[in-house]
């Protein structure tokens, strides 16, 4: 299994961190270790000093998939759910200075929080386009934001990210970030909402 992240997809959040708005979808990867186990917190790592908070749509992969066109992507998952792509920000932000991959910043294990409860298209409207997604921090709202503000949609990213690798069941594709990304510190507890749902919390040691 692999965890594929889509970068910059909102123009906003492309916009608030300094970096241009891409004309073509931007990924990279997170290992399977990154995964956060259910139900466990989330431990600060020592060697960072800033850990910021992303609230994503996450989409599961449900079979085998090359060079799938937009036009048949819908074929290729029936569950969503969100999470957090956890960011060591002065990691990222050294890295990107240097010119050097981002890989330390973004794949640390627990740096993804995926929803215990997954929803079928159909149960959040039948339209992965108009979906409202957000993230509280200790009670208060931190992000709060629509796909229908996605640069790419769902099918336009799988249907990208397949020209270059085969997505293969159990798979999970992070889409992307809405405006509001911030630091996250010992004592925080997270929860993440879809269409008004949670879909996780989880505390921060």
């Amino acid at each position: 299994m692999k965890i594929v992240c889509i970068g910059r997809n909102y123009a906003d959040h492309a916009r608030e961190l300094g970096n241009a708005v891409p004309t073509e979808p931007l990924f990279f990867l997170k290992p399977d270790t990154a995964v956060l186990r259910a139900h466990h917190p989330f431990y600060l790592p020592d060697w960072t000093q800033e850990v910021h908070h992303e609230i994503e749509l996450v989409v599961r992969i449900d079979k085998l998939g090359k060079a799938i066109a937009p036009e048949f992507a819908h074929r290729y998952y029936s569950r969503v759910t969100v999470g957090i792509d956890f960011t060591a920000r002065d990691i990222q932000d050294a890295c990107k200075k240097a010119g050097a991959p981002w890989e330390k910043a973004k794949a640390f294990d627990g740096s993804a929080v995926v929803g215990s409860t997954w929803w079928t298209v159909e149960e959040l409207g039948g339209n992965l386009g108009d979906l409202e997604l957000g993230l509280q921090r200790n009670g208060a709202w931190v992000q709060r934001g629509t796909t229908r503000d996605m640069l790419f949609t769902v099918d336009q990213l799988i249907a990208h990210v397949s020209r270059f690798m085969t997505l293969k069941s159990g798979d999970l594709l992070f889409t992307g970030t809405p405006a509001g990304v911030g630091p996250v510190a010992s004592g925080d507890v997270l929860e993440g909402f879809l269409c008004g749902r949670s879909a996780f919390s989880v505390a921060v040691r």
